[in-house]
């Protein structure tokens, strides 16, 4: 803290000091005024100065910059300076001593100062001390000339007050109009200043303005309401000592007292308290008629009726406030408005940021992230709001699986029981994603598989069997030439010629045999596999056994090239990596063809990624409508399971 700052804060701090003095000087002074003339201790200005200067001193021993803290502060002295005249100026005036005239003029218009002040003043400046807008400033300005226009009115025309219980009150309805007219406009515009920053503020300063709208509003009401009626004086010194303590909490402690919880609980007990004072009178009323002299018996059916009603109207009550504040708090309604929401969604991922935001308006939050993981590890992400720096978190399970997380930053204190029963249906939702983006991808991967293929037959077809035919042409035709000129010499030429056509005949058997391997046509899929574990069971190889059940004779061409491709890519894997000893292949044609290869080897690696192998398995079982997963086996080793749809 710089100098001129603590010095500030020292300012305010002896400025509270005297404030609290002088209202106790103020005090004793009175025991020696005539009781007729002296000032009454209830006064509210009493209450002003002994609360909001030293609230006002606190805030700016904490932040010496806060002009709300040296609006109060000045409040709160000028009030100190108004009790003090109240007993100051008779106590003169009796004795004849200099000065009375001075402060008897105080006594009578300087509350202007502090009422004005706090009432005009302070809700156009709440909480940073600036205005809302531009457009205020001309009611800013007159709401500081307020209290100087009633001094002029009141030095003019001081029997225009009225007293109520030793408390002089400022009636509005007896004053010119053009006063009452200015003050009472600057009010609603004061108020309509602060309903515009609400509107337009973050969360944490709607959560400010709250706690001051709360009490203030409720507390200036009643101060309002005191200049023209008559009204409890410790209802009204309560509401002003209030005020002071929820300004402090708005500006120092608002994220950790929820001034929502304090407006439900008011509502809630406030409508309570109508409702059993009703029905309590209504049935005392209603027994009276019928037992006129029984009025014992009148009371003790009212207390019972009112006691019978007090929980279901609560519960009644307490469902209707929240709603009020908070919107619909039930889950499975929330849950059914979002799954509605979603149907009009063009895609999941529509899906998502419709999620996101619908999640967003029920969980009252100022940030939401729903994070959907695929299987290859990456995220897809939809987001509404701004998320705090430290969000909540909860994961979304699908069927035991983890599917991603849902991350919202809190606005008020989380209801985590209605974000885990809407996770729970987000969940489903995050698992329809993730099918979805692996679907696209798998169409992609798809694509560029074929197109890679068709580029690698092009490729071996032009660059390959093309100049070899072109070449077999021309040895043919040196062949014709050669005959006719020197017949000895053509042997060589179709020996030549011999060869290259058997090079020719290989490379496109393997050509085809990259297509669909002949295997299948000559020994059928079962036979195929055998085959396949016999290659991979010599030399160093792991011993491979071949369990077939179902008829696999009818199978589609399509669905015999996908399992056996996946077979020969799982026993190649585990050739290579498992250090397995033997392996099992398993075809179990029931309805589908289901494909399973496990071994007993060491299993996989805590951080194995997918790599060419897996994730063609995955793009082949995908190309049929199936899936295919690798995991651990239950045996120790690892496991690959294969569903193939087969169409009736």
């Amino acid at each position: 803290m710089r100098h001129d700052q603590t010095a500030a804060a020292r300012g305010a701090l002896v400025l509270a000091l005297t404030a609290v003095l002088v209202v106790g000087a103020s005090l004793l002074l009175g025991l020696d005024v005539p009781e007729r003339r002296r000032m009454v201790w209830w006064h509210p200005e009493i209450v002003i100065a002994l609360f909001w200067t030293p609230v006002a001193a606190f805030l700016l021993r904490h932040r010496p910059g806060l002009r709300v803290g040296w609006v109060m502060l000045v409040a709160g002295f000028s009030a100190s300076v108004y009790v003090l005249s109240l007993n100051l100026g008779p106590w003169l005036d009796e004795r004849g001593l200099f000065g009375a005239g001075l402060f008897l003029w105080l006594g009578q218009w300087l509350w202007a100062v502090d009422t004005f002040t706090l009432t005009l003043v302070l809700p156009l400046i709440f909480p940073d001390g600036r205005l809302v807008s531009r457009a205020f400033r001309p009611v800013l300005a007159l709401a500081c000339a307020i209290p100087l226009i009633v001094g002029v009115h009141l030095t003019i025309d001081p029997d225009v007050r009225r007293f109520h219980n030793g408390v002089s009150v400022y009636p509005l309805q007896d004053v010119p109009w053009p006063i009452s007219t200015m003050i009472v406009g600057t009010l609603a515009l004061s108020m309509v200043s602060m309903v515009v920053r609400f509107v337009q503020s973050p969360p944490d300063v709607r959560r400010q303005i709250g706690w001051v709208i709360y009490p203030g509003v409720l507390g200036q009401a009643i101060i309002w309401v005191g200049e023209v009626t008559s009204i409890g004086d410790p209802i009204r010194n309560t509401t002003i000592a209030a005020v002071p303590i929820c300004i402090a909490v708005a500006i120092t402690r608002y994220r950790l007292y929820d001034i929502d919880v304090v407006i439900n609980r008011t509502l809630v007990y406030a409508g309570l308290v109508i409702v059993i004072t009703g029905v309590y009178f209504a049935l005392v009323g209603a027994t009276s008629l019928l037992v006129a002299d029984r009025g014992s018996l009148a009371g003790l059916a009212g207390a019972i009726a009112a006691g019978a009603v007090f929980e279901p109207a609560r519960r009644r009550l307490q469902r209707a406030v929240d709603r009020l504040l908070h919107g619909e708090r039930d889950p499975y309604r929330l849950a059914d408005g979002i799954n509605r929401r979603l149907q009009a969604a063009a895609d999941p991922a529509a899906a998502l940021a419709v999620a996101a935001e619908a999640v967003r308006e029920a969980l009252h939050a100022n940030g939401v992230i729903i994070e959907v993981l695929d299987r290859d590890g990456r995220a897809v992400t939809a987001d509404s709001g701004k998320l705090d720096e430290r969000p909540e978190v909860i994961p979304l399970v699908w069927h035991g699986e983890p599917v991603g997380r849902l991350l919202f930053s809190r606005r008020r204190t989380p209801d985590l029981r209605l974000a885990s029963i809407l996770a729970c249906n987000l969940a489903e939702l995050a698992n329809a994603a993730r099918l979805a983006a692996d679907v696209q991808r798998s169409r992609e991967r798809i694509l560029r598989t074929r197109e890679e293929e068709r580029r690698r037959l092009r490729r071996d077809l032009h660059d390959g069997l093309g100049p070899t035919l072109a070449s077999l042409a021309m040895t043919v035709d040196a062949a014709r030439i050669t005959l006719k000129r020197d017949p000895e010499a053509v042997d060589a030429l179709l020996e030549e010629l011999r060869t290259t056509m058997g090079r020719t005949i290989g490379d496109i058997r393997d050509l085809v045999y990259g297509l669909r391997p002949p295997a299948l046509d000559d020994l059928g899929l079962a036979g195929a596999i055998r085959a396949l574990g016999g290659v991979v069971s010599t030399e160093d190889g792991p011993r491979v056994d071949v369990h077939v059940e179902g008829d696999l004779s009818s199978l589609p061409a399509a669905a015999e090239v996908a399992a056996y491709r996946i077979v020969q890519e799982a026993l190649t894997n585990v050739h290579r990596h498992a250090k397995a000893r033997a392996a099992i292949v398993h075809l179990n044609m029931n309805g589908d063809l289901h494909v399973t290869v496990g071994d007993d080897g060491v299993g996989l690696p805590p951080d194995v990624r997918s790599g060419i192998g897996m994730s063609s398995m995955r793009e082949r079982a995908a190309e049929l409508g199936g899936s295919c997963s690798v995991g651990p086996s239950p045996d120790g080793g690892t496991m690959v399971s294969a569903r193939l749809p087969i169409p009736p």
